[in-house]
């Protein structure tokens, strides 16, 4: 059997193929208005038509299709069901502006028409007492109004459906015949009325979407096994992520994080004992993110304008990437981002039509892309094009064409730097513990000038790292986490309740991951509990280890920790988190044996502190285990290039991963 992971970005689709005799990679340009035609391009030019008919090929697949459609606001006609007086929930949101001084602010968007948020009974009171029952009348009342509306999909958010599903259960039965459904108590049963609404308004509008794109996707690799990263960075069988597409809004960015792990593993002997911070640097933006032992987890993020409290990886995205647009504002200064070139046309160098210059032309005209390497030759650059685009922007700010390009570089880096700080500083961590950690097509160019900017000593640029998404597929857990809220003052609960909720957590999840073909044997389960002070409305995760004065005093020294103070207060707790995994097939990556050690396989020139400077351009492929190579130097390969700068030196480790440390200031 073989395992294939494929990772579609904004401008490239990645493969990485495991077979008994190694690893081999691929990349295609992304097909954004249908993603499945890159994958079985992918496929056909990597010769698996064969396997994929015979069904040889485990395929593990991150999508970004959810992603794309909540931030372009396409997901399908959706109608919103509430109970009575409710209707204007998801309008009314938290009543938070988010221009505090600014006494004309734009609308913020409406996710659901009002004549599409429809009201019904099965209220319940915040103890779960019935208030307002739901009659055969208000069924039959609600599916006539669904049927006139002829929406795609409906989200159904009663108030309290977390404490008791009968109702939201009721109307889902009766609604299923006409359009998808989705129900809260199913997507996110906690509280939190809004958050929970819009959860389950974003899984409802964007599951006709996955569900048709993955049926299509199957159709193509079928008989194949087909699974689907989540935002969690465990994967799903791909006939139920359709059920749960508010689960994959950071799919791709997930097996990122899952290959960054397991190459931090590699190198300290275990996942615990990892500590890397992490940028993902792609075409359209970068990801940063902190894994402290194991992925960390939030249900803090959000999408566009919208909160997205589902367990997903925490991550902080921002609109800096290879195909990010420099232009001059209104004021004259230089611009670089949000805005993307993307797949098509593309950076100016790519020769698709682009003319706007981008940091990936930046790097070209400066030298730091080598024509001859690029995508292994597979793509020839365009460089008068890009050299254009550049020279374009430096009239227009009356520099010359090299400080404009290093100009739009360092505009970059910091953009960078301050979003790998708000996920670590700022959070109260020291930079000195971690090992900066790049990967995507564009980091090893920036890796270097990246850490120097935070102060970090040690790097590392894992090896196949431009396509390190698509190889953390192959190593990613399946996995599942479930919620249940229990709110109540922790000092009155019976540990007998909790230990329940925790079976039946573990029970629903254990049979989700046996129907994938899971040993229950294998599984491991990890249990957290949600808590806070009395009174507050945020709460910390707390590992759970049966003891409920160990938990309160583990909550009362993680709140020091985290804000700088304990307070003489009830602890409360909120919800039951139970996570699930299973291991899939250990992959092991071949080691690097018996070569000897490379030699420069050309010179080039690049434009470093100021000045144009001749260095040596390496093949990654040809490295040796236990090589140094010393700045400034290139380092070549199919998917990526690693600029190792002045003052920094690349050892190269049994696996081929490149460990860059400062040696001067």
């Amino acid at each position: 059997m073989m395992h294939l992971g494929v990772d579609t970005g904004g401008t490239f689709t990645d493969f990485v193929l495991l077979t008994r005799d190694g690893l081999r990679i691929h990349k295609v340009l992304s097909t954004p208005r249908a993603p499945e035609q890159a994958i079985l391009q992918g496929i056909r030019e990597m010769g698996l038509e064969d396997a994929v008919s015979r069904g040889e090929v485990r395929i593990t697949h991150g999508s970004t299709v959810a992603t794309n459609a909540a931030l372009e606001n396409k997901g399908v006609k959706t109608a919103f069901v509430t109970n009575r007086g409710f209707r204007d929930m998801l309008t009314l949101g938290r009543q938070t502006r988010r221009e505090l001084y600014n006494l004309t602010p734009d609308q913020p968007p409406v996710p659901v028409p009002e004549p599409l948020c429809l009201e019904t009974g099965g209220r319940l009171s915040a103890r779960g007492d019935l208030i307002d029952p739901l009659t055969e009348d208000d069924i039959r009342s609600l599916t006539g109004q669904i049927r006139e509306l002829a929406p795609d999909a409906v989200a159904i958010n009663l108030l309290f459906s977390f404490l008791d599903d009968t109702a939201e259960k009721q109307l889902a039965n009766a609604l299923a015949p006409i359009c998808y459904v989705s129900r809260s108590s199913a997507v996110l049963p906690v509280a939190g009325e809004y958050e929970r609404g819009i959860a389950t308004w974003l899984n409802a509008c964007l599951g006709p979407l996955v569900s048709h794109y993955l049926q299509s996707l199957q159709k193509g690799v079928s008989p194949c096994h087909l699974a689907v990263m989540q935002s969690t960075g465990g994967t799903i069988a791909a006939d139920q992520a359709a059920d749960y597409a508010v689960n994959m809004l950071l799919s791709g960015p997930a097996g990122g994080l899952a290959g960054a792990s397991y190459m931090g593993a590699l190198q300290s002997g275990s996942i615990n004992k990892t500590r890397l911070l992490t940028f993902d640097m792609g075409g359209t933006s970068t990801d940063v993110a902190l894994i402290h032992g194991q992925i960390q987890l939030t249900d803090e993020g959000t999408i566009g304008p919208w909160p997205v409290a589902v367990p997903q990886v925490d991550m902080h995205t921002i609109g800096a990437g290879g195909g990010s647009i420099a232009r001059q504002d209104a004021g004259g200064l230089l611009q670089v981002g949000p805005e993307s070139a993307g797949a098509d046309p593309g950076p100016a160098c790519y020769g698709k039509g682009g003319t706007e210059p981008t940091v990936t032309d930046a790097n070209a005209f400066l030298g730091k892309l080598h024509p001859d390497y690029f995508l292994g030759g597979e793509m020839a650059l365009d460089m008068e094009a890009s050299k254009a685009a550049i020279q374009k922007l430096a009239q227009s700010l009356k520099l010359s064409p090299e400080a404009a390009a290093q100009g739009i570089l360092d505009i970059a880096n910091e953009h960078m730097a301050r979003a790998l700080r708000v996920i670590s500083i700022q959070r109260g961590h020291s930079l000195a513990d971690f090992t900066l950690c790049c990967f995507g097509g564009a980091g090893g160019l920036h890796v270097c000038d990246i850490a120097s900017i935070l102060q970090m000593d040690k790097a590392m640029v894992p090896v196949h790292g431009g396509v390190l998404s698509a190889l953390g597929m192959l190593t990613a857990l399946k996995s599942r986490q479930l919620t249940h809220a229990l709110i109540a003052p922790l000092d009155s609960i019976d540990k007998a309740l909790i230990r329940d909720t925790i079976a039946g957590l573990v029970d629903r999840g254990t049979r989700a991951l046996t129907a994938e073909g899971v040993d229950d044997q294998r599984i491991r389960q990890q249990v957290r509990l949600q808590l806070r002070y009395l009174g507050q409305t945020y709460y910390l995760d707390i590992p759970w280890q049966d003891s409920i004065g160990q938990a309160r005093e583990d909550f009362h020294q993680r709140h020091e920790a985290r804000y700088g103070h304990r307070l003489d207060q009830p602890v409360e707790l909120v919800n039951v988190s139970v996570t699930l995994q299973a291991p899939q097939d250990k992959i092991s990556l071949p080691e690097l044996t018996d070569r000897p050690t490379a030699r420069p396989t050309a010179r080039t020139r690049i434009y470093l502190q100021n000045q144009w400077r001749t260095c040596d351009v390496y093949e990654r492929e040809l490295l040796a285990a236990g090589q140094d190579i010393p700045g400034p130097a290139l380092v070549v390969e199919k998917v990526s290039t690693t600029l190792i700068a002045d003052g920094w030196l690349a050892s190269v480790d049994q696996w081929g991963n490149l460990l860059l440390s400062r040696i001067s200031l």
